[in-house]
């Protein structure tokens, strides 16, 4: 089986730019996947004063990620409010 090569100069252009979408795309969720990790690290290791310092940061990362619509706005909100609801646990 081939496979397909662009035929027209366009579509030429438009294959080079979804790589290196794709390659931004990865960093991008790669970022996501690991600041959810480092908060529910911090969250686990129930360190008060590492939360209240890294889940701004948090928060401001996911939303970046969320303004370029790799994963959804409502989706992020979700996990921000989850995440504060377990750490409002933590302080009780």
């Amino acid at each position: 089986m081939f496979a397909l090569m662009p035929n027209t100069k366009s579509a030429i252009n438009r294959v080079r730019r979804v790589k290196k979408q794709t390659l931004v795309n990865k960093a991008r969720k790669r970022k996501y996947k690991l600041a959810v990790k480092k908060i529910q690290d911090l969250i686990q290791k129930k360190d008060l004063k590492e939360i209240n310092k890294y889940f701004p940061k948090f928060q401001s990362e996911l939303m970046k990620i969320g303004k370029t619509g790799l994963i959804k706005k409502k989706n992020l909100s979700r996990k921000i409010s989850k995440i504060s609801k377990k750490i409002k646990n933590i302080k009780k």
